[in-house]
C-alpha cells in the first residue's frame, strides 16, 4: 500500500521555524554587493518572507528582483534638490507626528498635484518612501499613509501608467512597509477611479485601506484609534494646528540627505533600519 507523503506545516509563530526560514533564504541569496548586504538585514528578509507567505523560493525571487531594481534605480542616491519641485505644494511629505505606535506617517494631498512628469512623480514617491523608512525608530518596520482628498476631482487623478508603476514599486520593492492607509474624505467620484486602480493592488494592501469621512463618527474613531487626535492636524479632524512649510521641510530633507549618504557609503559600518541607524529629525512639517 502507498503511504500518503507527510508534509510539514510552517508555523510563523514558532521562533525556531522562522529562524530556519530566514537562514535558508539568506543562504539561497548567496554573495551580495556591499549595499546588498546592508539592505538585506534580518528584518528585511522577514518582510519579504511575510510578503510571500514564508515561501523561500518565492521570497528569494522577490528579493533578487528588488536588488536588481535598487542597483539600476539607486533609490538611496536620490537627493532633495532633484525632487524638491515635486514637494512645493505639500502634496506629499513625512509628517511631524507619528501614529500611536511611533510609526512615521506620510501625508498625501492629491488635489495639490503640481507637475505632470511621470518620472518626477515616481522618483519623489520613492524618495519619500526611502526617507520615511530610513527615519523609522529602531524596531519599527512599517509606516502609515494619510491621504487627504479635500478638493480632489478627476482632473487631479493620477494617470493610469503612474498609478500602475507606483503600485508596482510599492508592492514589489517595499513589501510589508504599510501598516495602514486612511483615505480621508474621498468624493463619490473617487470610488469609480478607485475601482480602476484597485486591480493593481494585492489583497493584503487592499485590506489595509480605510475610507474615513470627517462627518462620520464611526470612521473617525478608526482614525483616532491609530493616531491621537491631539497630534492629528485640524484638517484631518484633529487638534494639532500644523501646516506644511516647504522651506522648513527642505531644510529637514537636506539634513536627512547627509545622514542617508553617510549610511549608504560603501565603507560604512552602519546597520539598516530595524537595528540601528543615524539620527534623523522627526520634525517634518512645522506650523508656518
Amino acid at each position: 500500500m502507498f503511504r500518503r507523503k507527510q508534509t510539514s506545516h510552517f508555523n510563523s509563530d514558532d521562533a525556531d521555524q522562522r529562524q530556519a526560514k530566514i537562514s535558508e533564504l539568506r543562504d539561497a541569496l548567496g554573495p551580495m554587493s556591499a549595499r546588498g548586504e546592508k539592505y538585506c538585514t534580518e528584518a528585511c528578509l522577514i518582510r519579504y518572507l511575510e510578503a510571500r507567505n514564508w515561501n523561500v523560493g518565492k521570497s528569494r525571487k522577490m528579493v533578487e528582483e528588488s536588488l536588481k531594481w535598487r542597483a539600476a534605480s539607486r533609490p538611496e542616491d536620490i537627493r532633495w534638490p532633484e525632487v524638491s519641485v515635486e514637494a512645493e505644494t505639500g502634496k506629499m511629505y513625512r509628517a511631524s507626528f507619528t501614529d500611536r505606535e511611533g510609526r512615521n506617517v506620510v501625508v498625501m494631498r492629491p488635489a495639490k498635484q503640481n507637475t505632470s512628469s511621470h518620472d518626477g512623480q515616481l522618483r519623489y514617491l520613492i524618495y519619500t518612501l526611502e526617507n520615511a523608512v530610513f527615519s523609522l525608530p529602531e524596531g519599527l518596520e512599517k509606516m502609515v499613509w494619510l491621504i487627504d482628498f479635500t478638493g480632489w476631482t478627476l482632473a487631479n487623478a493620477t494617470p493610469i501608467k503612474t498609478a500602475r508603476d507606483s503600485a508596482n514599486v510599492l508592492q514589489n520593492h517595499y513589501p510589508e512597509r504599510l501598516s495602514v492607509a486612511f483615505l480621508f474624505n474621498p468624493p463619490k467620484v473617487f470610488e469609480a477611479f478607485f475601482k480602476v486602480i484597485k486591480v493593481f493592488l494585492d489583497p493584503k494592501s487592499i485590506q489595509k485601506i480605510n475610507f474615513v469621512y470627517k462627518d462620520n463618527e464611526e470612521s473617525m474613531k478608526t482614525l483616532y484609534k491609530h493616531i491621537d487626535p491631539e497630534v492629528l492636524p485640524v484638517d484631518f479632524g484633529g487638534k494639532n494646528d500644523v501646516e506644511y512649510n516647504h522651506e522648513d521641510y527642505s531644510r529637514l530633507m537636506m539634513k536627512d540627505d547627509i545622514n542617508t549618504a553617510s549610511f549608504w557609503a560603501e565603507d560604512g559600518n552602519h546597520v539598516m533600519n530595524g537595528h540601528s541607524a543615524p539620527e534623523s529629525s522627526l520634525v517634518a512639517a512645522k506650523a508656518s
